[in-house]
């Protein structure tokens, strides 16, 4: 038996992700349930129990998931500010 070198699995998982994806004719509806599951976390998430009315239910999740990017891009900006920072190691140190 041969073993597949993990570069490989690499390659033939993107050429079969490819392959799948140009085979796709609703890309939209393919990623529907996934989208949805996403969004509803965000439900889950105010409303554990249930108890809330929809209405409520989905101001509060509305609110959690702009929270949660809003966080998400804090952290985006952090580490882009903290890579500026690192000095370029191609470029010699001052004498």
């Amino acid at each position: 038996m041969v073993a597949i070198r993990w570069q490989d699995r690499v390659l033939i998982a993107r050429i079969a992700a490819h392959t799948s994806w140009a085979n796709t004719t609703d890309r939209t509806a393919r990623t529907a349930p996934g989208r949805a599951a996403f969004l509803d976390r965000f439900d889950r998430q105010v409303d554990p129990d249930g108890t809330l009315k929809p209405d409520e239910r989905a101001r509060r999740a509305e609110h959690a998931r702009r929270a949660y990017f809003s966080a998400l891009a804090l952290r985006s900006a952090q580490a882009r500010r903290k890579r500026r920072k690192k000095p370029d190691r191609a470029t010699p140190p001052d004498p």
